[in-house]
């Protein structure tokens, strides 16, 4: 993934032979990524596994070999660097700051999850950097790279064990 020399909050991500425009976070892309700052890690973030919201937007994608869970209203993420499950899965509710795996709009409908200060995890180093479905328009997110709908499908023979999203400037 190669940010647009035009805006620094776009890109394009390279797998195989497609070429596909995607949203990047609200701050570019930063090599000293910290927790909230809307920047995505320069980095290479290894795909661990993925949440899937049914019924929404389509068939579901197809992700062999990817641990999937089927995102319920109560699975959350915690962003809350001083909480023990900082940048871990919880569910809800829980007594410090978390996103809803479940969100009422379609960006998490399919959700994958990449190694961003999860295996070696230090707090205040960013949480929740997703690949997920992006807003119209491809519109910046809070760090997470984001695709359309379609893409993510067309994507989904590449997210497997042992592939990584490298991001680059």
């Amino acid at each position: 993934m190669r940010a647009s020399p035009l805006d620094g909050r776009r890109g394009i991500l390279a797998a195989g032979s497609l070429r596909i425009p995607c949203a990047l976070g609200r701050s570019g892309i930063t090599s000293g990524k910290r927790e909230g700052d809307g920047a995505t890690p320069l980095a290479a973030m290894p795909v661990l596994a993925a949440y899937l919201r049914g019924g929404q937007g389509g068939p579901p994608v197809r992700l062999p070999g990817l641990p999937v869970h089927r995102a319920r209203a109560d699975d959350g993420w915690c962003d809350a660097p001083a909480h023990p499950a900082y940048n871990s899965p919880v569910r809800l509710p829980l007594d410090a700051s978390t996103e809803s795996m479940q969100r009422a709009d379609a960006l998490y409908d399919v959700v994958v999850v990449l190694d961003w200060n999860i295996r070696t995890r230090v707090r205040g180093l960013g949480s929740a950097i997703f690949l997920h479905v992006a807003r119209a328009g491809y519109l910046p997110t809070e760090g997470c790279v984001a695709v359309s709908r379609r893409d993510m499908d067309r994507l989904s023979a590449f997210l497997r064990p042992g592939a990584r999203l490298v991001v680059r400037r």
